[in-house]
């Protein structure tokens, strides 16, 4: 998590709200890539109740300092629908509140948080759950920080560091530890720990290619050609793409 990033994208709200909502959707992603249902969903749970306490004490002028659960999640998320879109903006008191009721669900009666519950967790529910966080969390970058949708879309995609195992970060560098893979791999990898840009130079030291020019046009090269990566040889910048990203989880992961 970048907390000069996210305190400037959430500017407005107490430190710990602000790092209890990033902390818990973090959690959502992590858990989710690795594959472990149950806490993506449990996590899902959380999340609703930071995110309730952000938006009743936007709609109060008093945030607390900490999220807390309220009594009854549907009931509070329809008592901030009651306050009307015409005194409030309907983001926040109608269409979040919405989608936190049915993320809440999940959480609750689906077999989630509960032994014996009539449907196990699985992979159809965390999609859901993820799915709804990032939209919630996009949607409040948005309206917090007067950005646009795909301006808090790509802002998520900033804040959030990927756990790669593999990855070691030791005295201003990184190192893939799976030695095996090819160079190729490993910048993928790479850059799929990264979750934003990165800069070609830094890719060709990490990997510690000899030849920055043949890493440049056989590596990176042919991998914008496959479509893994989108590179930018004018800024050096190189991106992850969604094909990428689904061939490190499918095949490196």
């Amino acid at each position: 998590m970048t907390a000069a990033v996210s305190s400037t994208l959430l500017a407005q709200l107490p430190d710990g709200l602000r790092g209890e909502l990033l902390d818990r959707y973090s959690e959502i992603e992590r858990n989710f890539r690795e594959r472990r249902w149950e806490p993506s969903e449990l996590n899902g749970g959380k999340f609703c109740e930071v995110v309730y306490s952000i938006l009743n004490g936007y709609v109060s002028s008093n945030y607390p300092n900490r999220a807390s659960k309220p009594a009854n999640m549907a009931d509070a998320c329809r008592a901030l629908e009651r306050l009307g879109a015409t005194n409030y903006p309907r983001s926040i008191v109608i269409q979040i509140p919405r989608m936190l009721i049915g993320l809440y669900e999940i959480r609750s009666n689906r077999g989630v948080g509960h032994v014996g519950g009539d449907v196990d967790p699985n992979e159809m529910d965390a999609v859901a759950v993820l799915s709804a966080a990032k939209w919630i969390l996009a949607e409040l970058i948005r309206f917090f920080h007067g950005v646009s949708t795909q301006q808090a879309t790509d802002a998520i995609s900033a804040l959030v560091q990927r756990t790669v195992p593999e990855i070691w970060e030791v005295a201003n560098t990184k190192r893939v530890l799976r030695t095996s893979l090819s160079t190729r791999d490993q910048t993928l990898l790479l850059l799929y720990h990264e979750a934003g840009a990165s800069k070609d130079s830094d890719l060709c030291k990490w990997v510690e290619y000899s030849n920055p020019s043949l890493f440049r046009s056989r590596i990176l090269g042919q991998a914008h050609d496959a479509r893994y990566v989108e590179y930018d040889r004018k800024s050096g910048m190189v991106h992850l793409s969604p094909v990428g990203v689904k061939f490190v989880e499918d095949k490196l992961l």
